[in-house]
């Protein structure tokens, strides 16, 4: 048994925190003597090892109590998970610090790592806790989700380019998804609507896009071609409008994007050679006079 003081000592933790910690039910010690004096067992310990980990992966402390007290926690899966989350934020905390030594050196590199993912992955594990139903429903399962959550960190640069470039901010593209999270139900149902007019909305687009290249020798700023890309545009924003998700504030800029610099060859292939980088300009044009 160690004494509340002996605790704050081993951990750094105050004492006034653990008082905390009892009074909102996170970590309660195993006993009280008669003088009033706090205790904890080896169990108690652990259980204050484990908060400290959710501590360094900003988890809300709410978060943490309803993760605890789940019926559904496993502890020796929650440190698999805690060392994984470490590990890449140990990762981001290297490069930040390699950046600022370049910076420090006179260089200039930029690197879309410096810039803090945590919030939205943390904001996928806590809907996981708080909505398991729901993950289990529109996902299959738990484990299927945490796949899903293990892959988008496996291309987290990629997520952060994609974000900043559609939304503004990682900020803002967290808060869509949140808002997407808030309403996962509609959402869903507004997929099985466009899934089952997926033939309607495919004609629709191929009609579009043949119009657009009929004649890729045009000037991608034309009036003509801008506004087939307008109603490209309403078509997409109907979409989300169903789906009742946010398309980001520059949705067509990241378009234009995949188009210039991913160099996909399908719609050259389909429309002739010259339509992908054609569509990327038309689309790249349309979104900088439509901020």
């Amino acid at each position: 048994m160690k004494t509340i003081k002996q605790v704050s000592d081993l951990t750094g933790i105050s004492v006034r925190m653990l008082h905390y910690y009892d009074k909102i039910g996170l970590l309660k010690p195993c006993t009280t003597t008669e003088a009033g004096y706090r205790l904890y067992d080896n169990e108690a310990l652990e259980t204050l090892q484990q908060i400290l980990f959710f501590k360094e992966l900003d988890i809300p402390l709410k978060s943490m109590k309803e993760i605890l007290e789940s019926p559904r926690y496993d502890k020796v899966r929650a440190l698999h998970e805690q060392k994984e989350l470490l590990m890449l934020k140990r990762d981001r905390l290297n490069e930040l610090i390699a950046l600022i030594e370049k910076k420090l050196k006179g260089g200039s590199t930029m690197s879309f790592k410096e810039f803090d993912m945590g919030e939205y992955f943390n904001t996928l594990e806590t809907f996981k806790q708080e909505h398991a139903d729901e993950v289990v429903k529109y996902y299959g399962s738990v484990e299927e989700f945490d796949k899903n959550i293990r892959d988008m960190k496996t291309k987290e640069l990629e997520i952060a380019k994609m974000a900043i470039k559609e939304f503004g901010s990682i900020e803002k593209y967290t808060e869509a998804m949140k808002n997407n999270l808030d309403h996962l139900p509609s959402i869903m149902e507004g997929f099985q609507t466009i899934k089952e007019n997926a033939d309607v909305y495919l004609a629709q687009t191929n009609q579009l896009m043949e119009r657009l290249t009929s004649d890729i020798n045009r000037d991608p700023s034309s009036a003509d071609v801008q506004k087939i890309v307008k109603e490209m545009d309403d078509m997409v924003r109907e979409h989300y409008k169903i789906l009742k998700m946010d398309m980001g504030e520059n949705y067509w800029g990241m378009m234009a994007d995949l188009y210039l610099t991913k160099q996909t060859k399908v719609h050259d292939k389909k429309y002739g050679k010259g339509a992908t980088k054609f569509i990327g300009e038309a689309l790249r044009v349309y979104s900088e006079n439509n901020k």
